[in-house]
């Protein structure tokens, strides 16, 4: 079975095509076109701009997708889109695009949670997926734990009370004068830097499963205001320290919500998920208790093969969301 799927939640216009063989899925070919440049300036997204560009882009981004994967769209078996969550605006250029292929194809059409998708991810990299399973989103717009019982089948353990840990992460880099994405900018910016130099707060202490990052925020933009910008090996420290108290929140309440459930499994995603110190950190921290499972880098970020790959599993299952599909910026997790 071929499937293309579709992502257009945010910033990111991308289209994939997959094959499905009883279970295994294989990444035909992919395009993603970043929308980096136009936001840049912004130190972060801008709804308006992002679904325009969507508008103009997404035809050729389907088409090119094909290409890559050297088949025509009559090949294509059943399609997968983002249905949510996301920028309403940005979500209903996708779903309106998966609808026309769908109609015009007379094929089936199946809308996917997007925090799902990134969980399912992994799915691309290996054979299967063992469940029950941890999943850790962790990005721009989400940071959330999740129990995985089954397909389209789980519960929320906990999320966050205010912003998202990669929001904060775009946000200090502003700060900072770092370019956007701020995520990356930091963690190279951190390089060679002293994780211990400043004691930034760690929120939400104690046993509860939620994460806070505004009070961590201030805490960053009341230090630059009483010590000044850093700068040179300051920078570097100042970065470190920052990252870490991210880090460490993310890494202690996952693996408290792992022992908690008795989960021996956890897979983290989202575009936060390729920071190499959080990567680092869990698996230290876990060993020889908990396996960590993390996507390629590539697979990290907004993509539509992790799209396709979800989609592919509830095609098997005969699902068809058919023409009533409309884009939802508060999907909630599936079952809750």
């Amino acid at each position: 079975m071929l499937v293309l799927g579709i992502e257009s939640s945010c910033d990111e216009c991308a289209a994939a095509v997959v094959a499905c063989d009883s279970g295994a899925i294989r990444l035909l070919g992919q395009r993603i076109a970043s929308q980096i440049p136009i936001h840049a300036p912004y130190g972060g997204v801008v709804p308006e701009l992002a679904s325009r560009d969507h508008v103009r882009r997404i035809v050729q981004v389907i088409a090119e997708a094909l290409d890559r994967a050297g088949v025509g769209l009559r090949r294509i078996d059943g399609f997968g889109v983002t249905a949510g969550p996301g920028l309403i605006g940005s979500l209903l250029i996708g779903v309106s695009a998966a609808k026309a292929l769908a109609y015009s194809s007379a094929k089936p059409l199946v809308g996917v949670n997007h925090l799902e998708a990134h969980l399912h991810a992994v799915r691309l990299e290996r054979a299967a997926l063992d469940l029950p399973c941890l999943g850790l989103v962790v990005s721009g717009g989400h940071t959330s734990l999740f129990e995985l019982q089954g397909l389209g089948r789980g519960q929320i353990l906990g999320r966050t009370r205010d912003d998202a840990a990669g929001e904060a992460l775009d946000k200090v880099a502003k700060l900072l004068g770092l370019p956007y994405p701020g995520g990356l900018a930091i963690e190279r910016a951190a390089r060679g830097g002293d994780p211990a130099a400043i004691r930034f707060p760690r929120p939400l202490p104690g046993r509860q499963l939620d994460f806070s990052f505004s009070g961590l925020k201030t805490a960053a933009a009341l230090h630059v205001k009483r010590e000044g910008l850093p700068q040179g090996p300051g920078l570097a420290d100042f970065a470190a320290s920052f990252q870490e108290a991210i880090v460490d929140s993310l890494v202690r309440k996952t693996l408290l919500a792992a022992r908690k459930r008795r989960l021996a499994r956890v897979v983290v995603a989202g575009g936060v998920a390729a920071n190499l110190r959080l990567r680092e950190e869990l698996e230290r921290r876990g060993a020889g208790e908990i396996e960590c499972l993390f996507p390629s880098v590539a697979l990290c970020t907004d993509n539509a093969a992790m799209v396709a790959a979800l989609a592919a599993s509830y095609l098997e299952q005969g699902r068809d969301d058919g023409l009533a599909l409309d884009a939802d910026a508060m999907l909630p997790w599936p079952g809750d």
